[in-house]
């Protein structure tokens, strides 16, 4: 018996072993250590104990979950009807599927952007590939710094891509160091004109972007003629390029300030406490971190990272084109700052391990996979370009614009992780763009903290907290905004689009600051549920305008909603389910923490 209960106790501990292996896979930090626990005990504590206690096994949770069996898979029942070819309207959008590969089904790859990649994916799993191997092969063999194989193989990658197009990119990224370095002793002026060269870029670019070499200056006719890359349209990357110029300028000026004492305000704690990095008598190029008992350590703290005190020569041209054309960061990101770019380059973070990268690879095959899937048996992109919706119930509606958000963010996701994978075997650790599932949010706030996490923080760094951040909410939320919307394509349905998401801020920051009081009150969180569902409502409206239904869609789909029994009784379950979601998602981050996790998204 004592053998037998031996046996049951072992098995059950392999059994919760198993499962919290399994949970960790699919947690926070197993995306990036930026998102673990906090290492101060304390500031761990002050989180934990402000959680409220679990309420999954309540009967309420458990009524939630039986909601949710019937729910979730009536969902994709109602998506999958409305968008492959049992829906009486497969006749219009048939001319858009292409042959795939599961189970002999067609595949939706209508969407020109994720085609250009899917398309591309084994040449670009190969270049993976090919850049690590002959980094790692070259700086062994020839000792040289990773910064300056960076800034060789960026340029040769930026030819390769853009063809001769990459000298209006060099063009611009010589402008750009230009006014930092001419205008570096006044730094408001510097800032000013290295912003307004900068927006002026993609305006510039979105006009002139094919404009002939030879009408510039006629030596250079043949340029006209010559080869264009791989990628012809080059003004499209370069928005990504822009905010890595930006970011070079900001923390040049930054340091500048701090070398010459210029700087008024007084630093940050993190500043006065962090280590301060000097050069090795060894080296050049390399950097130490000297501590004040004079042991080495690393700035492992991503806010140290951000304003680390780099020798002021190393903000060179050679060093900046190094970052700027930083290969496996090159075509969309995700965004890192020169700051911290540079620092890695001389130090490899603790989050950069073999475990953590073959974890990293197995969820990007998996969202990979899901994406497939989706693509396989759900035909709504090409169901949104053809209007192929005559008849339909505003639930098929609705789903029809759900997984087309579903499939944005997985389009956006997928290119993301795979270059922050490359980046991880490059030994750059860059933050996670995508942080929570595009169903897994409520608040628009922390939507757009989750959703491209790092052009979040370099927004939050670079305009939110510099134009006087929450003392002025309203207008730093709409300059951020209209930086975002112009950023994205030159486009006035996009400005309003910016517009609209700060008109639907307004109600949640007014109403998270007046119920705040009541938080308390054994209804504040049915109160925050309803107010999530309209939050829900609102960001729906907005994206699905913005990126999936045009106004056409957005008409028939709201008209439908409020004039027929039918929508009314749409409109009535859905609020129900919403609620039912968001209570979920309430305890899941109240969960993270009582682990001592708050991402505040």
């Amino acid at each position: 018996m004592l053998a037998e209960s031996i046996l049951i106790r072992s098995a059950k501990h392999t059994t919760m072993m198993e499962w919290n292996d399994v949970l960790s896979f699919w947690s926070l930090g197993s995306l990036d250590t930026r998102l673990d626990p906090t290492t101060d005990i304390k500031r761990r504590q002050k989180v934990s104990l402000g959680a409220s206690k679990p309420l999954w096994n309540t009967w309420e949770f458990k009524f939630y979950y039986v909601a949710f069996l019937i729910v979730v898979p009536l969902m994709i029942k109602t998506a999958m009807a409305a968008s492959n070819e049992t829906s009486t309207n497969y006749y219009q959008f048939e001319r858009l599927l292409s042959p795939g590969w599961i189970m002999g089904r067609k595949v939706d790859n209508s969407d020109s952007q994720y085609r250009f990649f899917r398309d591309n994916l084994p040449l670009l799993a190969g270049l993976v590939v090919l850049h690590t191997a002959v980094k790692k092969t070259t700086i062994i063999v020839t000792g040289i710094s990773k910064v300056r194989f960076d800034l060789i193989f960026g340029l040769i990658f930026l030819f390769a891509a853009h063809g001769v197009n990459a000298l209006r990119v060099l063009f611009h990224l010589l402008v750009n160091f230009a006014i930092v370095k001419v205008f570096k002793k006044h730094r408001r002026f510097a800032t000013l004109l290295a912003w307004s060269y900068g927006i002026g870029t993609l305006f510039f670019n979105n006009t002139f972007r094919t404009y002939p070499f030879g009408k510039v200056i006629p030596f250079f006719a043949p340029l006209d003629t010559s080869y264009k890359g791989i990628i012809e349209r080059w003004d499209v990357f370069f928005n990504f390029t822009l905010l890595r110029m930006l970011s070079f300028d900001m923390d040049f000026l930054e340091r500048w300030e701090d070398v010459t004492g210029k700087r008024r305000v007084s630093p940050p704690p993190i500043v006065m406490d962090k280590p301060e990095l000097k050069r090795a008598a060894s080296s050049a190029t390399r950097l130490e971190t000297i501590c004040e008992n004079g042991s080495p350590s690393l700035l492992t703290d991503e806010r140290a990272r951000l304003i680390a005190p780099h020798h002021i020569q190393d903000y060179s041209l050679c060093n900046y084109i190094a970052y700027v054309a930083y290969t496996p960061l090159f075509i969309a990101g995700p965004i890192i700052t020169f700051n911290d770019y540079f620092y890695q380059s001389q130090h490899t973070l603790p989050s950069i391990s073999v475990k953590r990268i073959i974890m990293y690879a197995i969820r990007f095959v998996f969202s990979v996979l899901t994406m497939e899937v989706v693509l396989h048996y759900m035909y709504v992109v090409a169901v949104s370009k053809t209007k192929a919706w005559h008849d339909d119930t505003p639930f098929q509606i609705s789903m029809i614009g759900l997984l087309n958000l579903n499939i944005v963010w997985l389009k956006l996701l997928i290119p993301w992780r795979l270059f922050r994978l490359w980046a991880m075997l490059d030994g750059i650790d860059a933050p996670e763009n995508m942080i929570r599932c595009v169903n897994n949010n409520y608040s628009a706030l922390a939507f757009w903290r989750a959703w491209h996490r790092s052009y979040n923080k370099w927004v939050v760094r670079y305009i939110y907290i510099p134009l006087g951040g929450s003392r002025n909410r309203i207008l730093t939320s709409l300059a951020v905004f209209s930086f975002v919307a112009i950023w994205h394509d030159i486009e006035l349905r996009l400005l309003l689009w910016g517009w609209l998401i700060v008109l639907f801020l307004l109600p949640e920051i007014f109403a998270t600051n007046y119920f705040t009081r009541y938080q308390k009150k054994p209804w504040y969180r049915y109160l925050c549920g309803m107010g999530a569902v309209a939050n829900i409502w609102m960001m729906m409206i907005a994206n699905l305008y913005g990126f999936c239904l045009d106004s056409e869609g957005m008409t028939q789909f709201i008209k439908d909603m409020f004039c027929t029994w039918a929508g009314i009784r749409f409109v009535i379950c859905a609020n129900m389910a919403l609620f039912i979601a968001v209570q979920i998602m309430f305890e899941q981050r109240e969960h993270e923490k009582r682990c001592g996790i708050n991402i505040k998204c």
